[in-house]
């Protein structure tokens, strides 16, 4: 059985949790395969809001099995903290949650390095969530990492307490100002730790590659999205994972010719949290209006996003690179009371109008073309059918099936489950 994939195909903050919790029920295992709790997947249903950083997002449906796959870091204090919020909704995950042995453990130390670094690069800032995660990545490509396999070996704290003296020599050499108390960090972080034991480690490829053997339907969910990859994103304001479909194989172990539909979410405009280039951003009343109705604030770090007009090039690019096969268009409903709307449809790129991604977008070399849209004003929050939507709206939708080549095929119009229409 093939593995289908759910993957962010902007800046990020697409509404993937959302989606993974809708479309749970037709899957029986969900499987995160890279990034980690700087991730933030926001669920609401019954009327209640849940955000996920590590966990995947089938969390809440009781006969789906959540994998956290090897591509994934664990930060052992934030997993605890989201046991015990799932604690109070009576969600078994001792039953259903499973992780992967050859997923890497964010230390306490990675933590101060990764606030080492940022604080020492300055007005060059890239905008970390500050949660370790960059250095982990690199103790893992350096080849000195930790594992949750490791923590079933006799001797895993004197391999922690190793690379943990390595990283404080690493403090020391950014000269910064980060103050901490390593001991306290510590007595947290093996705490923690205990409670991450008390649940199942699997050698995860084989797993998969079984419940495949067995038929079972699988869902990769993404983390982050499809600009902020290490490789094909808007470097260096980007992540430290791939996350980009490629990342599902080498984060789970699926072979490539074992993946079924792609799944590509986006706004029906853009946001961006933190530095970097970002063509269509709006400083005017419309970004403001986006920001304050979409109600664009991180998920992990609570910072106020970036807001601007949808940006076809960048999206056909993360199509394309992921061989997308259906869109889910999210927060279209935002946009209602707009009386014109944009679409940058192609770059003027050093004089040259172009309709690809080039190597680098910032302002000095990139500006937006844009085609226009009649808006519309019907509040689609309560519209439950896609027969209920406003000829504006289906004109936009319509616009972006065929510039995409690609259908359409479920729209959010709201943060609830519910509010999901499926053509």
């Amino acid at each position: 059985m093939a593995v289908d994939l759910l993957l962010g195909l902007q800046w990020g903050d697409e509404g993937k949790g959302k989606i993974v919790d809708v479309f749970t029920e037709k899957y029986d295992i969900i499987a995160r395969f890279q990034g980690g709790p700087n991730a933030g997947h926001t669920l609401e249903f019954d009327g209640r809001k849940h955000v996920l950083h590590t966990i995947p997002s089938g969390i809440f449906h009781k006969d789906t099995i959540n994998l956290v796959g090897n591509g994934v870091v664990i930060d052992p204090v934030i997993f605890k903290r989201e046991l015990e919020n799932l604690d109070a909704f009576h969600t078994d995950y001792k039953a259903n949650l499973l992780i992967s042995r050859k997923a890497h453990l964010i230390l306490p130390t990675h933590r101060l390095l990764d606030a080492a670094s940022e604080a020492s690069k300055g007005k060059a800032k890239i905008g970390s969530t500050l949660k370790g995660i960059g250095p982990t990545y690199m103790d893992k490509t350096g080849r000195n990492g930790l594992r949750v396999g490791d923590l079933e070996l006799d001797d895993w704290k004197e391999r922690y307490r190793a690379l943990a003296d390595k990283h404080e020599k690493m403090i020391d050499f950014y000269n910064s100002d980060v103050q901490y108390d390593l001991a306290e960090l510590e007595r947290e972080f093996f705490e923690a730790v205990k409670t991450l034991k008390s649940l199942t480690f699997i050698d995860s490829e084989e797993y998969l590659y079984q419940a495949q053997a067995e038929g079972k339907t699988i869902l990769a969910e993404g983390a982050q999205g499809s600009l902020l990859d290490i490789d094909f994103g808007t470097y260096p304001f980007v992540t430290s994972s791939t996350t980009t479909a490629a990342g599902a194989c080498t984060g789970l172990g699926v072979a490539p010719n074992m993946i079924g539909d792609a799944f590509g979410i986006f706004k029906a405009y853009t946001t961006r949290v933190g530095s970097g280039p970002f063509p269509t951003e709006l400083f005017d009343a419309d970004g403001e209006t986006m920001g304050r109705v979409g109600n664009e604030f991180g998920a992990t770090t609570g910072r106020p996003r970036r807001c601007g007009w949808l940006d076809l090039v960048a999206l056909r690019y993360a199509v394309q690179i992921n061989g997308i096969t259906q869109l889910i268009m999210m927060k279209g409903d935002v946009l209602s009371g707009f009386e014109t709307l944009k679409v940058c449809t192609a770059y003027n790129y050093k004089g040259k109008e172009i309709k690809h991604l080039p190597y680098n977008i910032e302002a000095e070399n990139v500006t937006p073309v844009y085609a226009t849209f009649k808006g519309w004003k019907e509040d689609l929050t309560k519209m439950d059918n896609a027969s209920q939507l406003p000829g504006e709206f289906m004109e936009y939708v319509e616009f972006l099936e065929k510039e995409l080549n690609v259908p359409i095929s479920v729209i959010s119009v709201g943060p609830d489950r519910k509010q999901t229409i499926k053509r």
